[in-house]
């Protein structure tokens, strides 16, 4: 990140989210209005991507779009009570 103003903004704006006087949404927004206006961002390759990894940082998963977390999420099999106890008399065993 070569924007030094970003830098100290994004800073401040995280110590507002840790107060919770600004949402993370919020924070976010503050950031890509800042690198759209600013010159020094815009010139930057690499910030796209470190603002990317900032926004999974400071933004929570509940307000990440359902279409996104579920293609993150990792299903796992459902036991019936039949199986379960299936398994636990199999422990009963010699």
């Amino acid at each position: 990140m070569e924007c030094k103003k970003l830098v100290r903004l994004i800073k401040e704006w995280y110590v507002c989210v840790k107060q919770e006087t600004m949402a993370p949404v919020r924070m976010m927004q503050f950031v890509d209005k800042h690198t759209r206006n600013c010159e020094i961002c815009r010139q930057d390759p690499d910030l796209p991507e470190e603002i990317e990894k900032i926004r999974e940082f400071v933004v929570p998963e509940s307000k990440i779009p359902k279409a996104v977390r579920a293609q993150e999420e990792k299903t796992t099999p459902e036991i019936s009570p039949e199986e379960a106890n299936e398994i636990d008399s199999d422990h009963d065993l010699p």
